[in-house]
């Protein structure tokens, strides 16, 4: 078994913990932590699934973009993913919209366990006004960003790779400094990369996860 294969089966362990409405309601500040961030469609909850093995763990809304809340799952007393609330796309008042916004710059500026972010964008559509507030954010404390360009099998491999030079070309451009990757939760294109980036900012012990069960009454 390869050190991806040992921690996609080690993230399938992973569980529901609670929903906090804002950071001061999360769970405790202490430990690891990995944020999933995206713009409301752009597969934020299947691609969760994906890496977690697990077809109900993220739930998406029936309409997108309304969903509020601060998802916690929980893999250990120590380490966290966390889905944070979509983006830029429900239909609700602008007041509504700003004090997502907030909760969403607070999280990101103030949760000192989050150890990285992993953004979400379509690979049809990157890089939307959206997405740019939320790698701002995250540069401004210097908190590592991973990308995935997600859906990328709605594109054949030539247009899928022009987009991700594209993308690095634009974030260069931007003065963002970010690691990028194809994604998909259909055929599951990119999920080892996706999953050891996790395990690196998790800090998930490869050999741990390897070690065979002891057979005491053996």
């Amino acid at each position: 078994m390869t050190d991806a294969e040992r921690i996609l089966a080690r993230l399938a362990q992973i569980s529901f913990q609670t929903s906090s409405p804002t950071l001061a309601l999360c769970p405790p500040d202490m430990g690891f932590e990995v944020a999933f961030a995206g713009r409301s469609n752009a597969g934020k909850s299947s691609a969760i699934n994906c890496l977690t093995r697990q077809k109900q763990l993220a739930r998406a809304s029936k309409t997108p973009g309304r969903t509020q809340l601060i998802n916690f799952f929980q893999l250990d007393a120590d380490r966290r993913l966390v889905d944070l609330p979509g983006y830029g796309y429900a239909k609700v008042p602008e007041a509504m919209k700003l004090a997502w916004q907030r909760h969403l710059s607070h999280y990101l500026r103030e949760r000192h366990c989050l150890r990285g972010l992993i953004m979400l964008m379509d690979i049809r559509h990157p890089l939307m006004p959206y997405d740019r507030n939320m790698l701002s954010w995250a540069q401004e404390r210097t908190l590592p960003i991973h990308i995935l360009l997600t859906k990328a099998d709605k594109l054949s491999r030539g247009p899928a790779m022009s987009s991700l030079q594209n993308v690095r070309r634009d974030l260069k451009k931007l003065g963002i400094d970010a690691s990028i990757q194809l994604f998909s939760a259909v055929n599951r294109t990119g999920l080892e990369d996706a999953a050891m980036q996790l395990a690196t900012w998790l800090d998930m012990n490869y050999e741990e996860s390897a070690k065979p069960e002891v057979n005491e009454d053996a």
